[in-house]
C-alpha cells in the first residue's frame, strides 16, 4: 500500500536547485544526504503540505519530462518572483474557464512548473 508519493527532480547541480526551490517557494529542508565532498547529492524539502526531492543525476536528465503543479496564493506575484530567480515564463498568468488563474514557467534546469490559484469568484459566478 502506498502511504505517500512525491516527485524527485534529477538535476546536474543540487545546491543551485535547492536554492531555487527552497528560496522561491519557501521550502524547508527536511533531509539532506551529502556526497563525498560534503555537498548534498539528495535533499528533501517540505513545500507547503507537499514534499519535493532533489537528487544529483548520474547522467544529464532529459528536460521537459516532469510537470510540477503548485497552488499558490498569488499567481502573478509568484510568476514574477520565479522569473527574477532564473525561471523562464512560458505562459503568462491567465484566468482559465474552469475557475483558476494559472501560469507556466520552467526552472533553470528545464522542469515545467504550473502555478495555479482559485479565482474568486469563478468566472461563471461574476
Amino acid at each position: 500500500m502506498i502511504e505517500s508519493a512525491f516527485p524527485i527532480l534529477e538535476v546536474s547541480d543540487v545546491p543551485a536547485a535547492l536554492a531555487f526551490y527552497r528560496d522561491t517557494f519557501g521550502g524547508v529542508v527536511t533531509y539532506e544526504f551529502p556526497g563525498d565532498d560534503g555537498t548534498p547529492v539528495y535533499v528533501s524539502l517540505a513545500v507547503g503540505s507537499s514534499s519535493l526531492g532533489i537528487g544529483l543525476a548520474e547522467q544529464p536528465p532529459p528536460p521537459g519530462n516532469v510537470l510540477l503543479w503548485f497552488y499558490v496564493d498569488d499567481v502573478d506575484r509568484m510568476t514574477r518572483e520565479l522569473a527574477a530567480a532564473g525561471a523562464s515564463v512560458v505562459e503568462e498568468p491567465v484566468d482559465q474557464p474552469w475557475g483558476e488563474r494559472t501560469s507556466l514557467v520552467t526552472d533553470p534546469f528545464g522542469t515545467r512548473i504550473r502555478l495555479g490559484a482559485a479565482i474568486s469568484p469563478p468566472p461563471e459566478e461574476e
